[in-house]
């Protein structure tokens, strides 16, 4: 046989061995199992396994799978109209998608404009912005304000703004440091002064923002962006009390935008449909990122949510928003959303957000204090609505104990999200598990995933303390 024939048994196996080796490359180090079904916050594997999304796979599934009334509206969009380009045509679930966001908005916003995802949410914002001071002839705002231990995204723009140590690191070299600039995280807990109290850290923070407004040039800043809770970065971080009205206030005195990113946070995960509505102080952006929880995993969709101001500016300029992709506003995405958007509210949703998620709080004061094992290294609790993080020292004093819990619990039936390195800003320290389970989740589910959870933390505790070699 030459070395170029293969044998009917030889090309069998290696069809078979072929189609047990993923094509795709991971992101992750291991392989991921493969999902054949799901229902609710329920997943069924190809292995046989059944899982508990507790996390909504990274706080997207906000109505859990399977909902007859989403999958009928996209079953019927498809028949209808699966595509248009929205630079030829425009469509009515897009139409109906941005009347509901504007209305419901109180008057925060007067248009909005639709892209496939969270990352081109925050890149639309970024040059949104820089066209309304286009618009309005202030062609010298070039610069962006973030903040340090942040997340806006994976792609180029979006990275550049974020303050995420180890997603930026391997792309620092191609990142611009002219127009992006970044300032202190709004991070009480572990970056307050000794002695310092929440209303002179957000001081503190306020003369800092102005600061680098001063240093850069007041007339050069085009805006400064921030997630209203932050998410993956440091773990479901609220800002402090006073901290936006405290932040809008200087970025009204010289002229630049808020920019809010509720990619993670927004669409009803803390409990009203913007988290800027949470903290109840009246202040709302210019340019709002929306996404996960928009279109709830049902199909690929972001928004960019903007005031009259900046609306009114490039209508009465322009005429048109000069940001496009192929895939924006498509009829089949924009029907989903809407479908999960009319579901959160005619099912009152947001109600049992607070209900389920004061009840997931209770479970996780109560559960891991003492005598749980877990007590000693629990560093915080904190969040809102259904969106939880709880921040641990690592029993070790070494990372990885964040990861380590989200590995155990997958072996015991639970999704969660693990990170480190949140709580430093060169990403050395900080473990964190974030909780973020659907709108619609049960006092039952809610017990289940309490009781998982804990049962993980406590698991990776004693396994972290024993000697290396016995380890899980």
């Amino acid at each position: 046989m030459s070395p170029m024939t293969i044998s009917t048994n030889d090309a069998t196996t290696a069809a078979s061995e072929s189609s047990l080796k993923s094509c795709i490359l991971p992101r992750t180090l291991w392989t991921p199992p493969i999902a054949t079904s799901a229902e609710g916050i329920y997943f069924y594997l190809q292995d046989g396994r059944k899982l508990v999304d507790a996390v909504g796979g990274a706080a997207v599934t906000s109505i859990g799978n399977g909902h007859p009334k989403v999958v009928k509206a996209v079953q019927e969009q498809v028949a209808k109209v699966a595509y248009v380009y929205n630079a030829q045509l425009s469509n009515e679930p897009a139409e109906q998608l941005s009347r509901y966001l504007v209305d419901s908005s109180h008057g925060a916003f007067a248009a909005c404009g639709f892209v496939a995802g969270g990352s081109e949410a925050v890149e639309a914002t970024i040059k949104l912005a820089r066209q309304y001071y286009y618009e309005i002839s202030q062609p010298q705002r070039t610069k962006f304000i973030s903040r340090k231990l942040s997340y806006h995204g994976n792609t180029l723009g979006a990275l550049q703004m974020s303050g995420h140590p180890s997603r930026r690191r391997p792309y620092e070299a191609i990142l611009d440091r002219t127009n992006f600039h970044h300032v202190s995280p709004a991070y009480y807990r572990r970056f307050a002064l000794e002695g310092e109290s929440e209303e002179q850290y957000v001081e503190r923070l306020a003369r800092e923002l102005e600061d680098k407004f001063i240093e850069l040039g007041p007339d050069t800043v085009c805006a400064f962006v921030a997630e209203t809770v932050v998410g993956a970065t440091t773990g479901v971080v609220p800002a402090p009390k006073g901290y936006f009205k405290a932040m809008k206030a200087i970025c009204d005195k010289y002229g630049a935008l808020l920019i809010l990113d509720e990619i993670m946070c927004g669409m009803g995960r803390m409990g009203t449909l913007h988290a800027w509505e949470s903290f109840g102080d009246g202040v709302h952006p210019d340019l709002q990122a929306v996404a996960k929880g928009l279109g709830g995993g049902y199909s690929p969709i972001g928004a960019v949510l903007m005031s009259k101001r900046i609306a009114d500016a490039v209508r009465k300029g322009s005429g048109f928003w000069q940001h496009g992709h192929t895939y924006q506003a498509v009829p089949v995405s924009c029907a989903a959303a809407l479908a999960v958007q009319q579901v959160i509210k005619s099912e009152n949703l947001l109600q049992n957000v607070l209900s389920a998620g004061a009840r997931l709080s209770a479970h996780l004061h109560t559960k891991l204090a003492a005598p749980s094992p877990a007590a000693p290294y629990v560093a915080d609790i904190r969040g809102g609505g259904l969106f939880w993080a709880v921040e641990f020292d690592s029993p070790t004093g070494e990372p990885g104990f964040g990861p380590l819990i989200q590995e155990i619990a997958f072996r015991n039936g639970l999704i969660i999200m693990g990170m480190g390195g949140g709580a430093a800003v060169d990403g050395s320290k900080g473990e964190h598990v974030i909780l973020a389970p659907a709108y619609n989740v049960t006092e039952e589910e809610v017990d289940l995933i309490a009781d998982l959870f804990v049962k993980s933390v406590e698991e990776a505790v004693k396994s972290s303390l024993l000697p290396n070699k016995a380890r899980l």
